[in-house]
């Protein structure tokens, strides 16, 4: 009797053993997150934040695959890759996404923003968030704004301090009509071209400079290309932490909130990253032998405002009002 019983638990227990072996591990769910950048640049500092907030929230639920400087295609590609639901995660400029969100074009208005506090306290608000409200009627999903701060220009050719020196240069800028008007204005030869042919360009001369923020000309040691920095700040240059309908939509409620916050922390490691740069940056290119001048900012203001009117048709002088009065 004692041996039947025994026998009985023994079967008992490797019936038990078998099933729980037999039984499906949960699955991790591997997305694919999209940068133009490199991992040590403020979108790689997003990136980064970004997996280690959901990792918090998620466990080890979802598995991110980075693909920083531009592995899977210019932000345009990425953007469509969103759409398509090849790519699922991406960290963007809106200088892409004006292509998809017109709207969006209104935060690249030259001279608009006063500083960074100001930016921030715009995104952050009633017109920022409305905007990412915008996203999802174009096939995408804006989880959060993140940050590039203010753009500067560089140059091979010399020192720009006001309007007159940049006459004539021809200058990189992104496929951003925004940006082309004002630079256009100035005499500046514009010339919109992909973030991946950029070294090469500026390598062979076919352009003389380049703008962006210092957050990306020290991420990607622009003084080994370039020798002059002015810093014009003539544009705040937001970001976006986008993702696929297609990814977004297959999460339950739960998790939707632990990638908003993952997003969200995602844009403050960028701001962070901006904050850092504006204190270290220039004394680091000065440092590579780049010479950096500061400009007469009042003096490009007033050379851009004939632009203004065609940004006020665009947008509408209420909302470009409202954007700059606010405090």
């Amino acid at each position: 009797m004692q041996y039947g019983k025994r026998m009985f638990k023994w079967l008992a227990a490797a019936a038990l053993a078998g099933a729980t072996a037999a039984s499906p591990v949960l699955a991790q769910t591997s997305l694919k997150m999209a940068y133009a950048l490199s991992e040590n640049s403020h979108y790689g500092a997003g990136a980064a934040a970004f997996v280690q907030a959901l990792q918090g929230g998620a466990g080890d639920a979802f598995k991110i695959e980075q693909f920083p400087n531009s592995a899977l295609g210019g932000e345009r590609e990425v953007i469509e890759g969103l759409q398509l639901g090849t790519i699922d995660l991406a960290i963007v400029s809106t200088g892409a996404t004006l292509n998809f969100v017109p709207q969006t074009g209104v935060f690249d208005i030259p001279f608009l923003f006063r500083d960074l506090a100001h930016a921030r306290k715009v995104l952050d608000g009633k017109i920022g968030q409305d905007m990412l409200a915008e996203f999802p009627k174009r096939g995408l999903v804006a989880l959060a704004w993140g940050e590039q701060g203010f753009r500067h220009l560089t140059n091979n050719v010399r020192p720009v301090k006001e309007p007159a020196d940049i006459k004539g240069l021809k200058i990189r800028t992104t496929e951003n009509p925004i940006h082309i008007a004002a630079f256009r204005e100035l005499g500046v030869l514009a010339t919109p071209m992909a973030w991946p042919e950029v070294a090469t360009a500026l390598q062979q001369g076919t352009i003389d400079g380049q703008e962006n923020p210092l957050s990306v000309i020290v991420s990607v040691k622009m003084w080994q290309l370039q020798k002059y920095l002015s810093l014009t700040a003539h544009v705040y240059g937001p970001a976006l932490v986008l993702m696929s309908p297609s990814a977004y939509g297959a999460l339950s409620d739960a998790d939707k909130t632990h990638f908003k916050e993952a997003a969200a922390a995602s844009a403050q490691a960028m701001r962070d990253f901006v904050d850092n740069v504006e204190k270290v940056g220039v004394e680091e290119l000065k440092s590579h032998g780049m010479a950096v001048n500061t400009v007469d900012h009042a003096a490009f203001v007033k050379a851009v405002e004939p632009v203004y009117p065609q940004y006020y048709k665009q947008f509408g002088q209420e909302l470009v009002d409202a954007i700059r009065n606010t405090q």
